[in-house]
């Protein structure tokens, strides 16, 4: 299970200043899609259309915001169920598949990996929906579908956490702004499109 403190390392760096330069810059960069990420993106219809024939209809949506606190947090969740419900799913290397299925499944335990618990509680104290069904999916093998439900402790690190986030963005922009006032040597260049570089 996550240890829940707010994390600083090279990596929430490198996050901070990833967000930091979307905000700047109003861009975002295209990023890698690998085998894995492709895999995924296939899965998923399956995977959705074997959750409805299985367990109710699914209704796709986009990205979701949610700005109760002094910022927002956003989520884009797989699919919403009825008026109380959605979906999370993951495609599945077969070996975290059977993983899965004797360690969160046959133990009657009834979790879910502990590297999605927060995404997991993320869309769900985003969305604020009753449950989650957590989807599992590896074909070939079977597909598991695990509910979770709210849980305040995990919420609460995520907004805490996030408000530390948001902070640390404040001051480094505020730092960045400073630096364009002053007389270093910097000097404005315009975007070009990347497709246009290939013409």
């Amino acid at each position: 299970t996550p240890t829940l403190k707010v994390a600083d390392n090279e990596k929430t760096r490198t996050h901070l200043y990833e967000l930091l330069a979307q905000r700047i810059s109003g861009f975002v960069e295209p990023s890698y899609i690998g085998d894995d990420m492709l895999r995924g993106i296939e899965d998923e219809i399956y995977a959705r259309a074997a959750y409805e024939e299985n367990f109710g209809a699914v209704t796709e949506c986009g990205f979701i915001t949610n700005d109760r606190w002094s910022f927002s947090i956003g989520y884009s969740p797989d699919g919403l169920v009825g008026a109380d419900g959605l979906i999370e799913t993951k495609s599945r290397r077969q070996k975290y598949q059977v993983q899965t299925i004797l360690e969160h499944v046959a133990t009657g335990c009834k979790s879910i990996p502990a590297e999605y618990v927060l995404q997991a509680q993320t869309g769900l104290l985003v969305s604020e929906r009753a449950w989650l069904d957590f989807i599992s999916y590896s074909a070939g093998l079977p597909m598991c579908v695990i509910r979770v439900y709210p849980d305040a402790r995990v919420q609460d690190a995520i907004i805490t956490a996030a408000e530390e986030f948001e902070a640390q963005l404040d001051s480094k922009y505020g730092v960045y702004r400073a630096a364009l006032r002053s007389p270093a040597r910097l000097v404005e260049t315009e975007r070009r499109i990347v497709q246009e570089l290939y013409v």
